[in-house]
């Protein structure tokens, strides 16, 4: 499979989705934010996912069991989001950000993820 070309989905969180392949134990899919666009903050109720950073800049926010903090996203970061973690993510305002995920188990639908208190204004 190659990348599509267009967007497939918006997610919850407001970035730009492109899904790709998904197997019985997992998926895959790309995302990306425009320069300067920041992702609503979201918790996953039941998946968890690993995210590498391919182009761009960026931060990203994230509160679990009473431990919070901030990772530079750059070309080459690798993070995780386990379940019932709160994230939020920004990309810098001179360039966008993009990133593969994959969510284990696959995306189960659009009741996944819960909109939570983050410390960014989300973009409209």
């Amino acid at each position: 499979m190659c990348l599509p070309e267009a967007p497939t989905v918006i997610a919850p969180d407001g970035s730009t989705v492109r899904v790709l392949l998904s197997l019985a134990g997992g998926s895959m899919a790309h995302f990306t934010l425009r320069p300067g666009q920041v992702a609503a903050a979201v918790c996953h109720r039941s998946v968890e996912e690993l995210w590498w950073i391919l182009e761009g800049r960026g931060t990203m926010w994230r509160r679990q069991d009473g431990r919070e903090g901030f990772t530079e996203l750059r070309p080459g970061v690798c993070l995780s989001l386990p379940v019932g973690t709160d994230f939020q993510f920004r990309a810098d305002p001179q360039q966008g950000l993009s990133a593969v995920a994959v969510t284990l188990p696959p995306w189960p639908g659009p009741d996944e993820a819960r909109q939570v208190s983050g410390p960014w204004v989300a973009s409209p």
